[in-house]
């Protein structure tokens, strides 16, 4: 039978970890979905943090050439790859049969190296003991505070229930099956959870042009990429923040998962720190400047920029074109600070309709010089355009799932249940490279493994590993991926605790 499940559902641990009592939900745990980061008890802390802004540059009134509307110059930093055909767009919603996710999590699941990311340790401990996991079953029911001592039990339960997808939430003071025999409710809270950030292309609607709400394309997709390159940097040189991963959503976005101890450990304070000062985009569609930086600019913004301006060139310019409409280009003269610039910009581009975004952006400069207005603030159109760049390339966060360490955010490689791919990590280095189109699907993942067992086998030595069925697949590079990031988290922890046992705690 294709992708047939294996009768004896082999553990993927390197040895049986000590069991626990079956985990059998109870009916008030099953809660109707809803706001997964909600929590009883929990506050909304208004603390914004402050965002010290350093001298960086001298005042500039020279001719602007930060911004050029040229082509790239040799050596410029690599954008997104250039299409070769017309947009590719996702596929249409194709919700996975229970038999296709059972046979997903028994056989390609890599249960094992989650365990070990999520407990820090090859022992089983607290870190993963009173974790939160909360299951979104096939018929739309939302099970929370399930808590699993192993990988293996976790395994059993996602097995025997066979949920659509689950969700990973924080790490608490108690294990989050006993929060109701708790005498004090403020026994029970959250400890600690990774620093974690989500970008979602339906924030981009306003801008990007060839697609929205749940459509994406790989013109799109740079919007993703770039926010990648810019908050990763972000959290490595200015927080010094080493063990990141960025996993793809599944169909529209991508989400960072922080496990520095130090993360991990931040209270909401904190973390709405961090976010405020990753925060530069305020407002909604309907809000008018979203950009208000000030100047000089901070080190950050700076950094970003330099990082942008290529991006703005060919992904936001040539390929959005998102000035071609009249009423985008009228967005775009709002932004602009000189009201005769304006009126010269607007009868230019009225008298040539269709006129390209590429020279709509040459024209500003092109007229500024031509001395069309007389009182024109040199700095100011610079300061202007800087401002453009960042609206238009700049990450757009949901800052509210960073906020609070309650917040529940969807477990790597679980699979979207709307395009049935698998949410796999992308490896920053080549995170131009990366095609959210080419993520393979489940369905295709269990055809891989039956075309191999089937065609593909070729004779085997006696003593020859055994290959895990993850091993077979496309999802190999993905998963070897995950198992390094493990791996290096895993050194590090370890380094932790030998300088602790070094300590002499009895000194006289």
């Amino acid at each position: 039978m294709p992708h047939s499940l294996s009768s004896e559902g082999t553990l993927e641990e390197d040895s049986v970890l000590t069991d626990a009592p079956p985990a059998i939900p109870t009916t008030s745990d099953v809660e109707k979905k809803g706001d997964p980061g909600s929590s009883p008890g929990a506050e909304e802390d208004h603390v914004r943090a402050a965002v010290k802004l350093e001298d960086m540059f001298a005042d500039d009134d020279e001719e602007d050439e930060e911004f050029p509307s040229s082509g790239l110059t040799d050596g410029a930093a690599q954008s997104s790859p250039p299409l070769t055909g017309p947009p590719q767009i996702a596929p249409p919603a194709n919700h996975s049969d229970s038999e296709t996710m059972l046979a997903f999590y028994q056989r390609l699941f890599p249960f094992r190296y989650l365990f070990q990311w999520l407990n820090h340790s090859m022992k089983p401990s607290t870190d993963f003991g009173h974790r939160e996991f909360a299951f979104t079953l096939q018929n739309d029911a939302y099970l929370r505070y399930q808590s699993f001592p192993t990988s293996d039990l976790l395994r059993k339960d996602i097995l025997r229930l066979n949920p659509s997808r689950f969700e990973i939430g924080p790490v608490y003071t108690a294990n989050p099956r006993d929060r109701k025999t708790l005498r004090k409710s403020t026994a029970f809270r959250p400890l600690a959870k990774e620093l974690v950030f989500d970008i979602d292309l339906t924030d981009y609607d306003e801008i990007r042009t060839c697609c929205d709400k749940a459509n994406i394309c790989h013109k799109c997709w740079s919007f993703i990429t770039m926010a990648i390159k810019v908050i990763d940097v972000a959290l490595r040189d200015d927080f010094g923040f080493e063990h990141i991963m960025w996993v793809y959503s599944g169909r529209r976005g991508a989400h960072a998962w922080i496990s520095d101890k130090r993360a991990r450990n931040m209270d909401d304070q904190r973390r709405k720190a961090v976010a405020g000062y990753l925060e530069v985009i305020k407002g909604g569609a309907q809000s008018g400047k979203k950009v208000n930086v000030k100047r000089p600019l901070h080190p950050h913004v700076a950094r970003s920029l330099e990082i942008l301006k290529e991006h703005f060139q060919q992904d936001i310019l040539e390929r959005q074109d998102p000035w071609a409409r009249p009423e985008k280009a009228e967005r775009l003269l709002q932004l602009l600070p000189d009201k005769a610039l304006n009126d010269a910009l607007r009868k230019k581009w009225d008298a040539v309709p269709g006129r390209p975004s590429v020279s709509k952006w040459a024209d500003i400069d092109a007229l500024a010089k031509a001395g069309v207005s007389k009182n024109l603030d040199r700095k100011a159109l610079l300061e202007a355009k800087q401002d453009i760049v960042l609206e238009y390339t700049y990450p757009r966060l949901d800052v509210e799932v960073s906020k609070k360490q309650i917040h529940l955010l969807k477990s790597p490689f679980v699979v979207h249940p709307g395009t049935g791919r698998v949410c796999v990590p992308i490896d920053t280095r080549r995170a131009d490279r990366f095609d959210p189109l080419g993520v393979p699907t489940v369905t295709e993942l269990l055809a891989e493994i039956d075309s191999w067992d089937t065609e593909d086998k070729k004779p085997e030595p006696e003593d020859a590993k055994k290959l895990q069925d993850y091993e077979k697949t496309s999802l190999k590079p993905y998963v070897d991926y995950f198992r390094i990031h493990v791996g290096s988290l895993l050194k590090a922890e370890q380094s932790v605790e030998r300088e602790r046992e070094d300590e002499d705690p009895m000194e006289f």
